[in-house]
């Protein structure tokens, strides 16, 4: 199996037999409300393997799956991604700290050269979490779209350079086996 492993925490692409779980998170307003979903997306379990790639990754904590994350070329060595821990009782424990950690030191070490994200401005506990890894904020796009009940949100958009990364892990202990 693929995958980037720290301690307890395993990064590995996502499955089919993943996506029963995925599906579950993704229909759950609870869950995807920070995305602007409060009512989730609405998505069947067959349409999520159906968009299973080489960028789409889960999130395990002592082998028990606690979200997920994904990364995407978007220009010439940068990446986007995205991350959600979805599993109420794994948050608000410094986890996503590390999991970002790990992906991001992963990706800068397999050729990216920027990293880039965006963010709900209502989600001030990414925010902190990406600045302090060393995230500078682009831009701040207000009124930007409307979620699914109507209410207008706005985003900010963050990207991140290497000399500028400052990872919450010790580096030269995950072992690492992902495809680029």
């Amino acid at each position: 199996m693929e995958q980037i492993q720290y301690e307890n925490l395993i990064i590995r692409q996502a499955e089919v037999t993943d996506a029963k779980q995925l599906a579950a998170w993704w229909n759950d307003g609870a869950v995807m409300a920070h995305a602007g979903f409060p009512n989730g997306v609405g998505t069947a379990e067959d349409e999520v393997i159906q968009g299973l790639g080489k960028g789409s990754l889960v999130i395990e904590e002592n082998h028990r799956l606690i979200g997920e994350c994904n990364y995407r070329n978007v220009a010439q060595d940068v990446a986007e991604i995205g991350i959600k821990i979805c599993e109420t009782d794994c948050q608000n424990r410094g986890l996503g700290r590390k999991i970002l950690s790990l992906l991001i030191g992963w990706l800068f070490q397999n050729g990216y050269s920027k990293i880039i994200l965006d963010t709900n401005l209502k989600n001030t506990r990414a925010q902190h979490v990406y600045e302090s890894l060393g995230f500078r904020k682009v831009r701040t796009n207000i009124d930007a779209w409307k979620d699914q009940i109507g209410q207008l949100q706005s985003s900010i958009d963050y990207e991140l350079v290497e000399k500028d990364f400052i990872s919450s892990i010790n580096h030269s202990l995950f072992v690492s086996s992902l495809p680029r």
